[in-house]
């Protein structure tokens, strides 16, 4: 609520002059109900996390009991210790921290633009970050070679939004020139396809869908050292990150700097776009749907933790699918199933706010 919005509400005259005793009891109330919510979300979320988590370690060609895999997990000795901790877990541990680092992203972009529609893949971050990957594995680079590209370009898509969106960096403006850097970035990708060769093009276009196939831990520790240094990040920018709900007038008046803060933002996003990108590609919708799923489930308060539980959810449990419940021979990618997924959320959300507008009008 702005600063005007506040001082014209119905009440706000008499709150000055004769402060009601119950008052702050009942903002009280109301912050342990919150404090209440964030905890129970948390849990549950946890909860289900730990139950696919199971479920992914357990299932396969060589089926294990739940007993087998948390024994297997604790060192016990034997023929499901290979199969949980050498051939299910790290693939497993990769999807996790993927989910929670696009998850995390898209949130974060959205908090701060207040669009739903602000996410890593709409406005060309994970596109930037795909077509220079493609660029540099033409060139005949691997490794980190290729994770260090991702960023660069994803920081370039932020760049290039920063310079075309305006002051604000918010708004519909910021949405469309992201579309248009989105677009721009296919075409860097299609251009680096063509120079690639047969062998090249064949992988750049498996990775391209979004995979978690391979899953070596060096990727997994990149990841989540990247997630969990943007997370302190984030923990110690909480005030000025509560200031971007305000609009800009507001949050000055305050003492924050909201346009600072916003870019900030964004490059944090960029940043975890991008490396989640560089091994695994880019996974479809998850950074997307992360955001909204967990402000629905979440309520008030930031939901910034609950959408990287989210974003770890969508995709082990695409991934679950993608292993086990697509019919035939050939595994898709798990990029495939969050597209799939992805896409009628997408529409769902544009009618939504078209019926809103009209409802409005």
């Amino acid at each position: 609520m702005s600063a005007t919005t506040a001082a014209t509400a119905p009440g706000a005259g008499q709150a000055r002059t004769a402060p009601s005793a119950s008052g702050p009891s009942a903002l009280a109330r109301v912050r342990r109900a919150d404090r209440l919510r964030a905890t129970t979300v948390v849990l549950v979320l946890g909860v289900l996390l730990a139950a696919l988590a199971v479920t992914a370690l357990a299932v396969g060609s060589v089926a294990l009991s739940p007993a087998e895999v948390l024994g297997a997990l604790a060192g016990e000795e034997g023929r499901a210790r290979f199969i949980v901790t050498g051939l299910r877990l790290p693939r497993l541990a990769l999807t996790l921290v993927v989910g929670g680092a696009l998850g995390l992203a898209g949130a974060l972009l959205q908090s701060v633009v207040r669009n739903p529609l602000a996410s890593p893949d709409i406005v060309g971050l994970t596109g930037g970050a795909s077509a220079a990957a493609v660029l540099a594995i033409a060139a005949g680079a691997t490794g980190r070679t290729v994770d260090l590209a991702a960023l660069g370009g994803a920081l370039a898509a932020a760049g290039a939004v920063f310079g075309l969106s305006g002051r604000g960096v918010t708004g519909t403006r910021f949405i469309v020139v992201g579309v248009a850097v989105a677009f721009l970035a296919n075409g860097f990708l299609g251009y680096g396809l063509t120079r690639a060769s047969l062998s090249e093009a064949q992988s750049a276009f498996f990775w391209l869908v979004g995979s978690v196939g391979t899953a070596p831990w060096g990727d997994v520790l990149r990841v989540a050292a990247v997630l969990a240094g943007v997370g302190v990040v984030l923990l110690a920018l909480r005030r000025p990150l509560a200031a971007t709900g305000l609009d800009d007038d507001s949050a000055r008046a305050i003492g924050a700097r909201p346009v600072a803060t916003r870019v900030t933002a964004i490059l944090l996003s960029s940043v975890l776009a991008a490396v989640a990108v560089a091994v695994a590609g880019p996974v479809a919708f998850v950074a997307f749907v992360s955001g909204p799923i967990a402000r629905r489930v979440r309520g008030r308060g930031s939901a910034l933790v609950t959408a990287t539980l989210v974003g770890g959810l969508v995709v082990v449990g695409a991934d679950l699918v993608a292993q086990h419940l697509v019919p035939g021979s050939l595994e898709p990618p798990v990029g495939l199933v969050t597209g799939v997924l992805g896409s009628p959320f997408l529409i769902w959300l544009l009618v939504r706010g078209e019926r809103r507008k009209e409802l409005s009008a």
